[in-house]
């Protein structure tokens, strides 16, 4: 798309939506544009809240969860059940399984899945702190939660392999959730049983 721009403002502001996953020069262009026919209030409400995002978002100390505070609702919430843990892929994983209501447990947020053709090992995923979490006793059944692709079972075969020598029950969804499919995508029906019809991994 080879655009003349009439600013070199609009130019800025069409280049910055574009860097955004699934956008566009042209859907980048219809949205910026679409801004300037608002009101200022509207455009500027939508840039204090990007700033705000990017400045004062925390990631919950626990569990890795996108929060507002150092330790996330979930996490400080004494009703949830502090013996389920169940492992993630991202934050869209919590939302997911949240929506369902038929969870009570915790969660944790491993930031990605291993995926070596990606550069994506071990050690830029929370695996460490998932084992810490473990290994303090509390945690009596981890739930692994993870897209049923091949990053993703490759991912559940290490924690596994992390968690052999820990005493905690290990199981994961049944496959309700279709191979190759997101978490994200599934709808919360399908996602509930998969969830009430764990399957045991053996160590």
């Amino acid at each position: 798309m080879n655009e003349q721009y009439p600013s070199m403002l609009l130019k800025r502001a069409v280049g910055e939506m574009s860097k955004l996953p699934g956008i566009g020069q042209r859907t980048a262009l219809r949205l910026v544009l679409s801004l300037l026919r608002q009101k200022p209030e509207v455009a500027l409400a939508l840039a204090d809240s990007l700033t705000r995002l990017a400045t004062e978002v925390h990631y919950c100390r626990e569990c890795h969860n996108i929060s507002d505070n150092d330790i996330c609702d979930i996490c400080a919430n004494p009703a949830r059940d502090r013996s389920l843990l169940c492992v993630v892929e991202n934050i869209r994983g919590v939302m997911s399984i949240e929506s369902t209501g038929m969870y009570k447990g915790l969660y944790h947020v491993l930031g990605g899945v291993i995926s070596p053709m990606d550069g994506i090992g071990p050690g830029q995923l929370e695996m460490d702190s998932l084992v810490e979490r473990v290994g303090r006793g509390e945690v009596k059944e981890v739930i692994i939660a993870l897209n049923p692709t091949m990053e993703g079972d490759t991912t559940a075969f290490y924690i596994q392999r992390r968690l052999s020598n820990t005493p905690v029950l290990l199981t994961t969804l049944a496959r309700g959730v279709n191979v190759g499919d997101d978490i994200e995508y599934t709808d919360e029906v399908t996602l509930g049983r998969s969830l009430t019809a764990r399957i045991e991994l053996k160590k």
